[in-house]
């Protein structure tokens, strides 16, 4: 199976595309907070972001999904900052505070090659809401130079419709977050508005994109939806509410990953609520309410 760049786009139509998303950009209208901060004139969003491009690390990671991580691994790259502002995030020295180096496109479709070379499956962009134009005029340079290997849009959930059409037939696999089913809650502790609403939308788009999650012979991601649903203390998830919206509007043919690492981390430690890990009572009951919709947890 081809990716979906090679097999859907050549460089011309790549080119409208990231024309399209620099011009979005420009008053950054990129993700759904629409900030309008004008990223090149050295402005920082809501993302606390210019258009200078900043990566934390990037290698062969083993820790995702197993059909993402295969033999070689996942070739992440892990983006710094994030249009969201969780108080709970467990990266938040990247997210929050940064931390990474300032490199150019021409280096990060160099990174993307080498990931590649190491024999990853895929090329992970971990937070890319914000730099979706200088990720796709670098997947431009590496398709040129032989890239071919599935491009992962692994974020935060929180999208903007413009931003993803964009992205169609470019994106592989989806692997968006969904943290809550409740807007009032986002706000508090994510500080975004209309959450529920927005990732609903976004979680169609992406499913109208890629569909169901395939693997080829040997168990290796191809294409599709993965969704990750951290499970909250004091059920502030909203749980099976998420569950629900995805078995009845989207597919139980998704990869649902019920994630049970939640620990207190950045400023957990100042909202009562969030103040302790969750207990496996917590965990079971999502876990077992998402079978009895029809998904098969992994």
């Amino acid at each position: 199976m081809l990716s979906s760049y090679l097999e859907k786009h050549n460089p011309n139509s790549l080119k409208e595309r990231l024309d399209k998303l620099k011009e979005l950009q420009s008053e950054c209208r990129l993700c759904p907070n629409e900030c309008l901060s004008k990223r090149s004139e050295g402005e920082t969003g809501l993302c606390n972001s210019t258009d200078d491009l900043i990566i934390s690390s990037f290698g062969p990671h083993f820790g995702e999904e197993s059909p993402l991580v295969g033999l070689y691994g996942s070739g992440t790259i892990f983006l710094t900052h994030c249009n969201l502002n969780c108080v709970y995030c467990q990266n938040y020295d990247i997210s929050h505070l940064g931390y990474g180096d300032k490199i150019t496109i021409d280096e990060l479709a160099q990174t993307m090659l080498s990931l590649q070379n190491r024999g990853c499956h895929n090329i992970n962009f971990v937070t890319p809401t914000h730099f979706t134009p200088q990720i796709i005029e670098a997947l431009i340079e590496a398709i040129e130079k032989g890239l071919e290997v599935p491009l992962v849009y692994n974020c935060g959930g929180y999208e903007s419709i413009e931003t993803l059409k964009l992205l169609d037939g470019i994106i592989d696999i989806y692997m968006p977050d969904i943290k809550y089913s409740e807007n009032e809650i986002a706000e508090k502790y994510s500080g975004v508005k209309n959450y529920w609403g927005v990732i609903k939308k976004a979680i169609k788009e992406m499913y109208r994109q890629v569909g169901d999650f395939k693997t080829n012979r040997k168990g290796i991601a191809q294409k599709g939806l993965l969704i990750r649903h951290l499970v909250l203390p004091n059920n502030l998830a909203g749980s099976q509410e998420v569950i629900d919206f995805l078995a009845e509007e989207i597919s139980t043919n998704i990869y649902l990953n019920i994630m049970d690492q939640f620990h207190p981390a950045h400023n957990s430690s100042s909202y009562r609520n969030l103040n302790r890990r969750i207990n496996s009572d917590e965990y079971l009951e999502v876990v077992n309410y998402a079978k009895l919709k029809g998904f098969k947890i992994f």
